[in-house]
């Protein structure tokens, strides 16, 4: 069997205007382990639909519980206040600091 790249890992959310529900495949451990989870403790919520042996899975989740948030990036005198707290209370740097975008 062949080995799937990581751009041919994908993860889709699909649903419609009109539905209630979303489908969401993917093959991203961590996604996968808060589905799996999810689905565990609220059975009328989630569901597993599919799970392939190259190792993505398809669940069926009630819309209302998904959410998309988009954060923005930090500003100069936050990521300084964070510096700080993070000296104050005895963590170390990161060799090559943070990454900052504009």
């Amino acid at each position: 069997m062949k080995r799937l790249t990581k751009y041919e890992k994908e993860t889709i959310l699909l649903t419609s205007e009109g539905d209630n529900i979303m489908s969401i495949y993917t093959f991203n451990a961590g996604l996968k382990r808060r589905l799996a989870d999810f689905a565990q403790r609220y059975p009328t919520l989630a569901h597993l639909d599919e799970a392939t042996p190259v190792g993505s899975v398809t669940y069926t989740v009630d819309k209302a519980r998904v959410s998309i948030r988009l954060l923005p990036p930090y500003s100069e005198a936050r990521i300084q206040k964070a510096s700080e707290n993070a000296k104050r209370n005895g963590f170390k740097c990161v060799q090559g600091g943070l990454k900052r975008t504009a």
